[in-house]
C-alpha cells in the first residue's frame, strides 16, 4: 500500500483537488518542487494550466490533505467549497425543478411583502421545508384560469363564482348525502319489481336533496371565504382565491351566497321534507357561523368542523326515511327511532374521518396556520394532534362491525373493510410515531382520501339483501315476504268462500 505524503509535496496548487494516484500520472510535467515551506516562499508564480479534470469530480475524496486544525489551506480557499458544488448539483435534480416550477406558479402580484416574509421564513425552517407541498385545491386552480380571461367575460365571473363553493369540497358533501340515500332498507311495498334496489326511492328525491346539499355547501364555503380573505392571504394554499386577490368583489361573493343558501334550503323544504332542510340550514350556520370564527379562538374548531362533515349522511338519510314514513314526516319520526340507527353510525363514521384527514393535512402547513393566527392542534400540541389522528383512526374497525349489527350492510362487510381500515391505522401509527416527521403526515394524508370512496363503495355492494333479491329475481323464485302474502290472500278468499250466506225465512203468517 502506497501511502500518500502530506501537503502539496509532489504536486502544483492547480492540482490541488486531484487525487493521489491522478497527480502520480500528471507529475511528468512539473518539475520537481523544492520542499513545503521553500515552495511557498521563493517559488516563482507559474501559469494556471487547465487540467482535464473537473476539480468538483474528486471534492467526495476523503484524503485530500488537510490542515492540522482541521480548517483549509490558504492556497486551496479559491477551490469549489464540497457544501457549495453538493447543493449546485441538488438544484438540477428533476424532482428539485419540479417543486420549484410549483412554488413559482403562485401569481406574484398577489402576494405582498408580509406574504413574502412569511415565505421565506417557512423555507428557512427545514421541518417546514422537508415536507412535500400538498396538492393545489381546486379553488385556486379556478381562480388561476378564470385571470385568463375578460374582466367583464361570462365564463371568468361563472369561474369565480364556483371557486367561491370550493368545488372538490362541496362534490364530497353530496356524495356523503347520497351514500346514506342509498343505504337505506327500502321497505317491502316499495321494492322495484326487477329484486334490484335502485339507488333512490325516488329519482325526483335524489335530485332535489343532490341540489340542495350542494347549493346549502356552496354557500357555507362563500361565506367562509368572506370573513377571512385577509388570513387567507398569509398562507400559501388559500392565498390565490378570488378574493385575496380581487378578482370578485364582495358584493358579488354575499349575493352569490345568500341566493345559494335560499335556493338550497327552498329546495330541500318543498323537494325533500321539513327535516332535511332544516339540516341543510344548520350546516351553514355552524359552519360559516361557528367554525370560521372559531378557528381563531380555540384549537376545538376541528370537533365542531367533524360534526358539520357529519350532519350530510344525515340528510341522506332523513330524505330516504321520509319516502316511507307514516306519520307527520317530524324530526323524532326520521332520526330517533330505532331504524335510524344505520344514519347515526354513517354519520358517526364520516365524523371520525375528518380527524385523520385535517390532521394530517394541516401538518406540512403548521408554520402557516401559526402565523395566520388559527388555532390549530398541529402546531398547538403536536403530540396531542397525532394522538387524536390515530384516536379516530382505530375507530373505523368498530363503526363497520355495527353497521354490519344494525342491517345497513350484510356480515362481509367487516371482512372486506379490514384492509383499508388496516391500512388507514397503520398510516395512523406512523404518524402517531415520528409526529409528522419521516413522510407519515403525507402517508396520512392520502390514506385518508382513499379510505372514504372505498368504504362508501364496499357498503354500497353489500348493502343488506340486495344481492338475495338479485338472484331470486335472475333465477325466477319468489321473495320470501311475496309468498307469504301471496298465501295469505289464498286462505282469505277460501275463507270467503266456505263461508255461505244465511238464507232468511220470512216468517209465514196464520189467517
Amino acid at each position: 500500500m502506497r501511502l500518500r505524503p502530506a501537503g502539496n509535496l509532489l504536486r502544483p496548487f492547480t492540482l490541488d483537488n486531484v487525487c493521489w494516484r491522478c497527480s502520480q500520472q500528471l507529475q511528468l510535467r512539473y518539475a520537481k518542487p523544492p520542499t513545503r515551506a521553500f515552495a511557498r516562499t521563493f517559488a516563482p508564480a507559474k501559469p494556471a494550466q487547465t487540467s482535464q479534470w473537473k476539480a468538483g469530480y474528486f471534492i467526495s475524496n476523503r484524503l485530500l490533505p488537510r490542515a492540522q486544525d482541521g480548517s483549509v489551506p490558504k492556497h486551496r480557499s479559491t477551490s469549489i467549497a464540497p457544501d457549495d458544488a453538493t447543493t449546485r448539483a441538488k438544484e438540477h435534480l428533476p424532482h428539485r425543478r419540479r417543486q420549484a416550477a410549483r412554488r413559482n406558479a403562485t401569481p406574484a402580484t398577489s402576494l405582498t411583502g408580509e406574504e413574502s416574509s412569511t415565505i421565506t421564513s417557512n423555507s428557512s425552517n427545514p421541518s417546514v421545508a422537508s415536507e412535500h407541498p400538498l396538492p393545489q385545491d381546486a379553488s385556486s386552480a379556478l381562480t388561476t384560469a378564470s385571470a385568463k380571461h375578460p374582466a367583464g367575460s361570462l365564463r371568468r365571473q361563472l369561474s369565480l363564482l364556483l371557486s367561491l363553493s370550493k368545488p372538490r369540497l362541496t362534490v364530497l358533501v353530496v356524495l356523503t348525502a347520497m351514500a346514506p340515500y342509498a343505504l337505506y332498507p327500502v321497505p317491502a311495498f316499495l321494492s322495484p319489481s326487477i329484486g334490484l334496489d335502485t339507488p333512490s326511492l325516488s329519482p325526483l328525491t335524489l335530485t332535489f336533496l343532490t341540489t340542495g346539499t350542494a347549493l346549502c355547501s356552496a354557500s357555507a364555503n362563500a361565506l367562509n371565504m368572506l370573513y377571512e380573505p385577509a388570513w387567507d392571504a398569509k398562507m400559501s394554499r388559500t392565498r390565490n382565491r378570488p378574493l385575496v386577490r380581487g378578482l370578485l368583489s364582495e358584493r358579488k361573493a354575499l349575493a352569490f351566497a345568500i341566493l345559494a343558501a335560499l335556493t338550497g334550503v327552498g329546495a330541500l323544504y318543498f323537494g325533500v321534507n321539513p327535516t332535511v332542510a332544516f339540516l341543510g340550514a344548520a350546516n351553514i350556520a355552524l359552519y360559516a357561523g361557528v367554525y370560521t370564527p372559531m378557528k381563531r379562538i380555540s384549537w376545538l374548531n376541528t370537533w365542531v368542523g367533524a360534526v358539520v362533515g357529519g350532519i350530510p349522511p344525515l340528510m341522506g338519510w332523513a330524505a330516504a326515511a321520509g319516502e316511507s314514513a307514516t306519520g307527520d314526516g317530524s324530526f323524532r319520526e326520521l332520526l330517533f327511532t330505532s331504524d335510524a340507527a344505520g344514519g347515526w353510525l354513517l354519520a358517526a363514521l364520516l365524523f371520525a374521518w375528518q380527524f385523520p384527514h385535517f390532521m394530517a393535512l394541516s401538518w406540512p402547513i403548521r408554520e402557516e396556520y401559526k402565523a395566520a393566527g388559527h388555532k390549530m392542534l398541529c402546531w398547538v400540541n403536536p403530540a396531542r394532534n397525532a394522538r387524536v389522528a390515530l384516536r379516530y383512526s382505530l375507530l373505523f374497525f368498530p363503526l363497520s362491525i355495527a353497521l354490519c349489527a344494525v342491517g345497513v350492510t350484510e356480515w362481509s362487510f367487516a371482512v372486506t373493510s379490514l384492509p383499508v381500515n388496516f391500512w388507514l391505522a397503520r398510516e395512523a401509527v406512523r404518524f402517531w410515531r415520528n409526529e409528522g416527521f419521516k413522510g407519515s403526515a403525507r402517508g396520512l394524508f392520502w390514506a385518508s382520501v382513499w379510505h372514504l370512496p372505498v368504504i362508501m363503495v364496499l357498503a354500497l355492494v353489500q348493502k343488506k339483501g340486495m344481492w338475495g333479491r338479485v338472484w331470486r329475481s335472475v333465477v325466477g323464485e319468489s321473495d320470501l315476504e311475496d309468498e307469504d302474502e301471496d298465501e295469505y290472500d289464498e286462505d282469505w278468499i277460501t275463507n270467503e268462500a266456505d263461508e255461505e250466506p244465511e238464507t232468511v225465512v220470512p216468517p209465514v203468517e196464520s189467517k
